[in-house]
């Protein structure tokens, strides 16, 4: 049996994975510039080296089995260590070059592109793929260890991981211009805020379960609730007059600049977070990685210079302080 595991191919982990990735065989071949027959064929190989069905279909839809799902893990472990050693023959060559793949809360998608391009500033050949998921779907995504690193702000304490806190990352109660709590002559409380439309996140979101939790200590409840999937549909929602909507700074730092959201001014606000650079405590970092993680532990000069510059105050705040 090991010896028909030794007999298993690159090219064969990388169309496994790639079918891995979209759930598709036409897909992954279209990526892979293939056919689908031959993608068909890589994978019916791979199968019968391990004994074991790898896809299910239940519908149209394709689903992993359990074997997969090991393999899956065994295979981002292999391209892994490929790429480690990639940069680890750069470094001797005198260079440091490759990718560095970064999954970020949406929250942090605004700032993290500065902080990449003054990073990539130093080390030109790296190069940074970000890409952005809610906190469930991060969760997810570190239990199967698929990415270098991890931009979180509430890291999960019943997984083994390291982390290092580098930035807080405020939330705000944001309004249109022109409402009622905006135009105020006095400091807003927080419970009038109850008796408005709440723009809220989906389920999974770390901004959500941030405010849930903040609600939850002040006794706060929102009868009414408008749900989206994105803090730009939130923000947009807000905009068109929905209702209000508690979001991080950094997304709305435009509009409370051009004064078309404002922040309200709650003395229990913001509700502060900190985003952290999160690894599985088991992963050696790659040469790359472990370049990012020393840029934010020693520019932090330049990181709190960057964050400055999203960092607004709209004029009705000003007055009703």
């Amino acid at each position: 049996m090991q010896n028909s595991y030794m007999r298993i191919t690159l090219r064969q982990l990388l169309v496994f994975r790639t079918v891995c990735e979209q759930l598709s065989y036409s897909r992954a071949a279209e990526l892979l510039a293939l056919t689908q027959p031959a993608v068909s064929l890589q994978i019916r190989q791979l199968e019968e080296l391990l004994e074991e069905p790898l896809f299910d279909y239940v519908g149209k839809k394709l689903y992993l089995t359990e074997a997969a799902e090991y393999l899956r893990t065994t295979a981002n472990d292999v391209f892994q260590r490929l790429d480690v050693l990639d940069m680890q023959l750069s470094e001797l060559r005198g260079t440091l070059k490759g990718e560095l793949r970064i999954a970020a809360e949406s929250s942090a998608k605004y700032l993290l592109p500065h902080l990449l391009a003054a990073f990539q500033q130093r080390h030109p050949d790296i190069h940074p793929i970000l890409n952005v998921f809610n906190r469930s779907q991060l969760i997810r995504r570190l239990n199967e260890n698929r990415d270098d690193l991890v931009i979180m702000t509430e890291v999960p304490d019943e997984m083994a991981l390291e982390f290092m806190p580098f930035l807080n990352n405020p939330i705000v109660a944001v309004v249109p211009a022109g409402h009622p709590l905006a135009t105020s002559p006095a400091p807003v409380p927080l419970k009038s805020l109850q008796q408005y439309t709440l723009v809220r996140r989906e389920n999974g979101s770390g901004t959500r379960r941030a405010c849930e939790a903040f609600f939850a200590q002040k006794h706060i409840h929102f009868n009414n609730v408008v749900e989206f999937n994105s803090h730009e549909a939130q923000r947009e929602g807000v905009s068109a007059g929905l209702g209000l909507a508690f979001l991080p700074r950094y997304c709305v730092y435009r509009e409370l600049r051009d004064g078309s959201l404002l922040e309200l001014p709650i003395k229990e606000l913001p509700i502060v977070r900190s985003w952290c650079l999160v690894h599985p405590r088991s992963r050696q970092l790659s040469p790359v990685a472990q370049a990012f993680e020393n840029f934010i532990l020693q520019e932090r000069q330049l990181i709190s210079t960057i964050a400055a510059k999203f960092e607004s105050t709209p004029t009705a705040v000003t007055t009703l302080s």
